[in-house]
């Protein structure tokens, strides 16, 4: 059995269409995060020793920062249960009404003792510790971000070179290859940078607790998007001053 192949001639749009190098763009980072009940938000922070980041990833990363946040309302609450019934016997002995004072002041003697111990812990060893620790964690997620971004740096200087000479060359083909690629690692370098941010909201949320551990208010850099090679060495040096700024700082509670 004789097998033939048969050339169907294509139209001239589509034959130029499909000798186009295909190119799968990377997606763009996402924005994932929670109101929480007194204010502020909490983001999901882009995980970049795993893949590129999507919804999924962040909303996980959310999840796991939730556990931490509504443990921590512990405290909180038990203030919220000596104000109410503090407030009502300051409320009754103004108009004067004994009777709800007489009511209030057992549940007041019961709501106290626990408050008690949460101010013992925070004004103890507890926020010193705790301000050491979040400095150091910072400190090595911006060693991290730092440290990718520097990569992805060379990497885009090796493009712009390549693409320089394929110019030259008039090689079509692969000058959008490396178009492409040149594209993906701008991308990168985002989902790089939308790490950032969390991060600096964490520092600007523990600021309070930066001033009870006698820690200064940290002056984070604004970093502009990273959409060429001259930006992203701008943000690589603003990160680079933040992260000596954070050691001083992590010196004073201890080091890390």
């Amino acid at each position: 059995m004789v097998t033939r192949t048969i050339d169907v001639p294509l139209p001239p749009e589509l034959e130029e269409y499909l000798s186009q190098p295909v190119c799968i763009p990377m997606p763009k980072p996402a924005k994932v995060e929670i109101n929480l009940p007194m204010g502020g938000t909490l983001k999901g922070i882009a995980d970049i020793t795993k893949a590129i980041p999507d919804d999924c990833s962040l909303s996980f990363s959310l999840a796991l920062q939730l556990g931490p946040f509504l443990a921590n309302l512990d405290c909180l609450l038990k203030i919220v249960k000596v104000i109410e019934p503090l407030v009502n016997v300051v409320t009754g002995l103004t108009k004067p009404d004994p009777i709800a004072v007489a009511e209030s002041v057992p549940k007041l003697a019961q709501a106290v003792p626990p408050l008690l111990e949460c101010i013992a812990k925070f004004l103890g060893a507890g926020v010193p510790l705790f301000v050491r620790d979040l400095l150091c964690l910072v400190i090595k997620i911006l060693g991290c971000i730092i440290g990718q971004l520097k990569s992805i740096t060379a990497l885009m200087g090796g493009l712009a070179l390549q693409i320089q000479s394929a110019q030259a060359a008039g090689n079509t083909e692969l000058l959008a290859a490396l178009e492409c690629a040149q594209q993906n690692a701008q991308i990168s370098a985002q989902h790089m940078m939308s790490a950032v941010e969390p991060v600096m909201v964490l520092l600007s949320l523990a600021e309070p607790l930066l001033g009870i551990a006698g820690v200064n208010p940290i002056q984070t850099p604004a970093l502009a998007s990273p959409d060429d090679l001259e930006k992203m060495q701008d943000a690589i040096n603003g990160l680079d001053e933040l992260v000596k700024t954070l050691r001083l700082a992590a010196e004073i509670v201890g080091g890390c």
